[in-house]
Formats: structure tokens, C-alpha cells, sequence
């Protein structure tokens, strides 16, 4: 499903597309203009962050500027209008003809929208699930029936040992597969060092690259990448629940390389270093960027075990680590192939949340019948879904239109050919729109 643009964007592109149209006059946007619109950005998204404190996920610009912005202190309704006149200074000129300024000039447009959607959230505006996905996130995620989920159930009914419900069976299937507390450090470690010499093949990383791993507990979130600046990440791994052994190649990719960390490196490297773009010092959580960080930190596992080698790393290093039998990891990855295709029932799970449908129980209830969480992991879904809301659609959409960008009809299936693509979206200022 293509993504839908954000409205005011979308609303301010046709504007320029016509004004230029018909006089002609339109000049294009100095790089001058760019660069106040992008520091008073970066301004806004703090301000922001003082009201919301999820909103900033990540900034290493100047001190001053957040010292700033914390002396001022602006409202809500301030923030929005100035995101709206900023939105409205852009949109007097025509975008740069060049692909690299034109990426920029679209993304400071359609961040700004954004930041604007979440200003008025926060004063009180009340929106649908996909109203708030399409304002926030440049994009609305497909919709799927539970009838849709009970046809793939029916197949794993089939692969799971016998005895009990569908949802009981496979958490006594999945129980079998958990990385033993004494044994994680290891299995973790190791699945971090093959993400990263697999990703040292095809990407040259900046010098002094490096993270923090840490174990957490009492989190909304499996994983999280706290990006530092200056190359540096903080990797946090939730160990609330057990840790089932396709966990630790998931987050390693994900949160490491080539996912988060690989990605804001890249970016602090080629755009805030090299071409002095400060909007790509701060990271609004809440915001366009996140389908494509997500996305493309879900599809860097793809692109780090292209085919079969990840079930044969896996077999072969990680359960052996992690004790538990390698015969068995071909009909194990069975079972998560089928429950892969079952990511977007999260989604409708906080669609009919949000949306009032279902109550917290009815939630819970959905998570457990249509994506086989326990009702322990619902009840942590769900407080991940009460902290970020329609975020959840970044992770299984953001993959969907990832991997069509790199591997969609008519793309060069040498491997090569597609981490060039991948790394387009690490080191370019791209977003939903533009995939």
C-alpha cells in the first residue's frame, strides 16, 4: 500500500506545483533559507520536547540552543504556528533542482507538518489511528480483518505440538526457545559481533563508532538505541520477559547494525558533518523519519542474512550458545516465518484501541487471540501502545515500503546493486513520500 501523504504537505506541494505553473516567478530556495528554516526546526523540536518528553529522541547540536529554548518556554499554539510560517517561508520558492537539496527541502517541509500535527495533539486535538499515522508519520498502514489472522493460525495449527489452544500451544512452543538468563551477555554479544563484520563488508562506518550495551528492566519497549552523537549509542535490552533466541539477532540488526546506530552515524557522518545540516542533529520521535528508521532498521536484518543464513548462523552458533538443540532450528523458523506474516495484527489491535472500539481487556484479548502474545506480553504491548500509539506502524509498514524501495519489481538482485539502494535511505534525507 503506498503511503498517504501528510496533508499539510501534501496541500503545500500542490501550491508550489501551480504558483510555478502559472507565473513562473517562483525562485528556488536559497541555501540561506534552507539553513534558517532547518536551525529554527531543530529550535522547534526541542521546544516541543519540553512539553512531551518522549518527543526528543536523540540531539547533539549546540548546547546553547537548547539552553535557549528551555529559558523561552513556548506554548503549544506558539509551536505550531511558528512550524506552519516556517512550512509557508518554504513554500514561497520552487524546491532545488538537485536531488540531495531537493530530499532536504521536502523532508524539513514534511517534518515541520508533522511537528505541527503533534503541537496540536498535545493541546487537545483528538484523531483517528490512521488521521494521527497520516499526520505524524506521512503514511496509513493497511487494514486486516481477524478473519485474515485466522487463516494463517490455521497453518500453524498445524506445525505446533498438539494439546490445547493455538495461543497456549505456542507459548509452549516458543518456551522452548528461550536464551537462559545465564547465557544471554553471550548470545547477545555474538549476535552484535556478526551483525557488525556482516554490515563492515558493505558499509565503511566513521572512525570510532561505538556502543554501550546494557540490560534493563520495567520498559514499554523489547529494545531501544539511545544515539549519543559523535558515532556513540547507548543499546538498552529489556529483560522483563524471557528472551526468545530469534531476539538476539533481531535487536542486534536492529537496534546496531545495520539498523539504528548504523543509520544516525551515517547520518551525523555525511549530512550533519559533512554539509553542516543541523535539523539531522536532533531526531523527533514522533515524526516521518521514524517509518524510515524503523523500516529500514527491521529490513537491515534481511540485508545483514540475505536467504538462508541466518537459520544457518543461527543453528550453527547461537543455539549451541544458547543450549538449546541446533536439529530443531529449521522447523522453529517455520513457526516464525508463519507468525511474520501476522505483524500487522498489533496494528488493529491499537487501531480498534485508539480508536474506541475495544477497551484495554478487549486489546489484551485481540493480542492474544490474533497475534499469540501471552497475556503478559499483551498487557506489555499494550503499555507500549498507551506510551507511543499509532507509532507501531513504523516497524511492520516502514519494512513493507523498505523492502520494496531495495528489492521491488525490476531491481537489480546483485547484492551489491541492493546495499547501494540500502544505503541511499542511511545517507539521504528520504521519507515515506519518496519511497
Amino acid at each position: 500500500m503506498a503511503p498517504i501523504l501528510n496533508l499539510r504537505a501534501y496541500a503545500l506541494a500542490l501550491a508550489v506545483a501551480g504558483a510555478a505553473c502559472t507565473s513562473g516567478s517562483a525562485s528556488v530556495a536559497p541555501q540561506s533559507v534552507m539553513d534558517d528554516v532547518a536551525e529554527s526546526y531543530v529550535r522547534l523540536v526541542l521546544a516541543l520536547g519540553e512539553h512531551d518528553a518522549d518527543y526528543v529522541d536523540a540531539y547533539y547540536g549546540p548546547q546553547e540552543w537548547r539552553d535557549q529554548v528551555t529559558a523561552e518556554q513556548l506554548g503549544l499554539p506558539t509551536i505550531a504556528a511558528r512550524a506552519d510560517a516556517l512550512i509557508d517561508r518554504l513554500g514561497a520558492f520552487d524546491p532545488p533542482g538537485q536531488e540531495l537539496e531537493r530530499l532536504r527541502y521536502t523532508y524539513l517541509t514534511t517534518q515541520l507538518g508533522s511537528l505541527a500535527a503533534r503541537a496540536d495533539m498535545l493541546g487537545g486535538r483528538t484523531m483517528t489511528f490512521d488521521e494521527e499515522s497520516r499526520a505524524l508519520y506521512d503514511a496509513v498502514a493497511p487494514t486486516n480483518p481477524g478473519e485474515y489472522y485466522l487463516s494463517i493460525l490455521g497453518e500453524l495449527d498445524d506445525l505446533l505440538p498438539p494439546g490445547g489452544s493455538i495461543a497456549e500451544r505456542f507459548g509452549w512452543f516458543q518456551s522452548g526457545y528461550v536464551i537462559p538468563p545465564d547465557r544471554l551477555d553471550a548470545v547477545f554479544t555474538k549476535a552484535i559481533e556478526e551483525c557488525r563484520e556482516r554490515t563492515l563488508r558493505q558499509v565503511e562506518l566513521p572512525d570510532g563508532e561505538n556502543f554501550v550495551l546494557e540490560y534493563v528492566t520495567d520498559q514499554s519497549w523489547s529494545g531501544y538505541n539511545w544515539y549519543q552523537g559523535e558515532y556513540q549509542s547507548l543499546i538498552q535490552v529489556n529483560v522483563d520477559f524471557p528472551s526468545s533466541i530469534d531476539r538476539a539477532v533481531d535487536l542486534a540488526c536492529h537496534e546496531g547494525y545495520p539498523g539504528h546506530h548504523t543509520y544516525n552515524a551515517l547520518l551525523e557522518q555525511n549530512l550533519v558533518n559533512d554539509r553542516g545540516w543541523p535539523e539531522f542533529s536532533v531526531y523527533a520521535l514522533f515524526s516521518p523519519q521514524s517509518l524510515i528508521a524503523e523500516g529500514s532498521a527491521n529490513f537491515g536484518i534481511e540485508m545483514a542474512f540475505p536467504g538462508d543464513e541466518r537459520l544457518a548462523f543461527e543453528r550453527d552458533v547461537l543455539f549451541p550458545l544458547a543450549g538449546l538443540d541446533p536439529a530443531t532450528a529449521e522447523s522453529y523458523y517455520r513457526v516464525q516465518e508463519l507468525m511474520a506474516r501476522m505483524n500487522y495484527a498489533g496494528n488493529e489491535a491499537a487501531r480498534l484501541y485508539i480508536d474506541g472500539d475495544v477497551d484495554a481487556d478487549g486489546a489484551v484479548a485481540w493480542l492474544v487471540r490474533y497475534a499469540m502474545y501471552s497475556p503478559g506480553g499483551a498487557r506489555q504491548r499494550l503499555r507500549f501502545i498507551d506510551q507511543y500509539r499509532s507509532y507501531v506502524i513504523n516497524y511492520n509498514l516502514g519494512l513493507d515500503l523498505v523492502r520494496d524501495f531495495v528489492d521491488g519489481d525490476g531491481a537489480d538482485p546483485d547484492p551489491n546493486a541492493r546495499w547501494d539502494r540500502f544505503m541511499r535511505l542511511l545517507t539521504s534525507p528520504r521519507l515515506p513520500g519518496g519511497l
